[in-house]
């Protein structure tokens, strides 16, 4: 009887996880709470070591058919003027802001779910109720009633998980931010560039290119108040409404396509970094075990390398809790390069005032000019893991 691991989570580490164990000969079992695969997000992007990955699973052909067009970051002013231009690769060896590998992140899970399909066991509509850890194997008990045996469970959920609880208990810390995203008809002015344009009172305006014949707009804002993300969207879309607006450009266009029932979800910013990522035979992958925001192109590098390395150690045919320890550590250096992000450097990236907003500005031009761009080429940063990490 082959090895059984139960995942929970169909997002991108659980699907990745699963492609990797199945080609080791694991039975694999996907727990999905949602009804069907979440088809909704934007943009992620898929740096350094990642792009191994994707190679090694044999996916990168199809992650790159299904590439946004995204040619580069440009920030913008309310009536359209380019402030600074960075296109892809214009950093050196780094991708810059825009990644050379752009891709939807229901894209991304299209990709690995259609890979997986035929070898693993989706369960939708059901999660994890309780998880018992028999020492030999574990069973967990689902919400439609049944239960099951496997030799390992791991769960990857996000930053938000349900199921973190049977690892350890941890609290998110929430930053601040929230992110509105949308998906508009495409407008004969939208371009390949993703256009970031800044307001005041640390707001800002974003429309980015996909690859399905629509725009990605997106608001961001700053706010002492804890718990939007609880409301209902006709709440969601009067908050939106008020705090934007004053704010022109791109504004006023998201804030009518929400109005007229446009694809939407809203995310509040957090980090977690629990203090173990693993109990027995449970385990945590992904954003569930180590998420410093949730944005910034870390959270679906780090989930592809994460269910990379889990898989490996898994099938190394040591008892899974070992695994689970060797996985970590070799997780470590690649968690370690991931960009930090703290309140104060969002607060410096959002200002408040007008005098704020051109400060960011001056240093966008500064950065995009040659002198930032040879100091890019010195540095050679070159994404998660970079040049420095190794898969092997």
């Amino acid at each position: 009887m082959p090895s059984h691991a139960i995942i929970s989570g169909a997002g991108i580490g659980g699907p990745a996880l699963a492609h990797q164990l199945n080609a080791r000969g694991w039975r694999t079992t996907i727990l999905e709470r949602y009804p069907q695969r979440r088809d909704e997000g934007q943009n992620v992007d898929i740096r350094g070591a990642a792009r191994d990955v994707i190679c090694r699973m044999g996916i990168d052909a199809d992650v790159r058919a299904a590439n946004t067009t995204e040619i580069g970051t440009r920030f913008v002013t309310a009536d359209g003027r380019a402030v600074a231009s960075f296109p892809v690769g214009s950093g050196g060896h780094s991708d810059g802001p825009t990644a050379e590998l752009e891709i939807l992140r229901g894209e991304l899970s299209r990709i690995l779910v259609e890979h997986t399909a035929e070898a693993t066991d989706y369960r939708f509509e059901t999660q994890l109720v309780d998880v018992t850890d028999h020492g030999d194997r574990v069973t967990a008990a689902l919400s439609d009633g049944s239960t099951l045996d496997a030799d390992v469970v791991v769960i990857a959920e996000g930053l938000y998980s349900r199921s973190r609880r049977f690892v350890t208990p941890v609290d998110v810390h929430r930053l601040g931010m929230y992110c509105a995203y949308a998906t508009l008809p495409r407008d004969d002015s939208d371009d390949r560039w993703w256009n970031w344009q800044h307001a005041t009172k640390s707001r800002s305006v974003h429309l980015r290119p996909d690859n399905l014949g629509t725009t990605r707009g997106m608001l961001s804002f700053l706010s002492d108040v804890r718990g939007l993300e609880e409301l209902g969207r006709r709440d969601l879309v009067t908050v939106l409404r008020r705090t934007f607006a004053d704010v022109g450009g791109a504004a006023p266009r998201i804030l009518d396509a929400l109005d007229a029932d446009a694809p939407m979800y809203f995310s509040a910013v957090g980090q977690v970094h629990p203090p173990v990522w693993s109990k027995g035979r449970i385990g945590l992958l992904g954003d569930s075990a180590f998420c410093n925001a949730t944005f910034g192109g870390a959270g679906t590098s780090l989930a592809l390398i994460g269910g990379y390395l889990l898989a490996r150690e898994l099938a190394d045919g040591d008892d899974p809790s070992t695994a689970l320890h060797r996985y970590r550590d070799a997780m470590r250096p690649f968690v370690a390069t991931a960009p930090t992000v703290r309140e104060n450097s969002l607060r410096l990236a959002n200002p408040r005032s007008r005098f704020g907003v051109r400060a960011v500005h001056t240093v966008a031009r500064a950065a995009a000019g040659p002198l930032g761009k040879a100091v890019s080429t010195v540095s050679g940063m070159t994404g998660i893991g970079g040049d420095q990490q190794s898969l092997d």
